[in-house]
């Protein structure tokens, strides 16, 4: 059998088998079930407004990984690549969304964020975990692997 990768449908849920072949040759897979196109981020993450909060996250059928960050805080930039690199790697597992709190202030202040970075892992539209602070890659990894099993 060949390699095939497991890609779940940000709309309906559904898992999807994808051939990396197919994938290899720049094919864009959709849900068997409902026809969403599967790779809804592109590998990049999203960005998360006030307005587009509840659609992004809290109504989003795969867990969601949120950086909160102000373009101006140095460590935020540290965090910034990856947080991008998993937004590939995870594709299809989890969501990854960035919110600047300097432009969105009702969903920093809902959620209480006085300290940048800070990465938020929802649920179901809940929060169930955050980390503050700058880390490297391997936490951050092994922190979403424990919070999204």
């Amino acid at each position: 059998m060949p390699d095939v990768q497991m890609i779940r449908c940000p709309a309906c849920g559904a898992t999807n088998r994808v051939p990396q072949q197919k994938i290899a040759k720049g094919l864009q897979p959709k849900c068997g079930r409902c026809k969403t196109l599967l790779s809804d981020q592109g590998g990049e993450p999203l960005r998360v407004t006030d307005e587009t909060f509840a659609s992004d996250v809290e109504r989003s059928p795969l867990p969601v990984l949120l950086d909160a960050w102000a373009p101006w805080c140095g460590p935020c930039r540290m965090v910034g690549p990856v947080i991008e690199e998993l937004a590939t790697e995870m594709s299809g597992r989890i969501r990854v969304g960035k919110l600047n709190v300097d432009e969105n202030p009702a969903t920093a202040s809902r959620f209480n964020l006085r300290s940048i970075p800070t990465l938020l892992l929802f649920k179901n539209g809940r929060e169930v975990d955050r980390m503050v602070g700058a880390r490297p890659k391997s936490e951050i990894s092994r922190w979403l692997e424990r919070g999204t099993a």
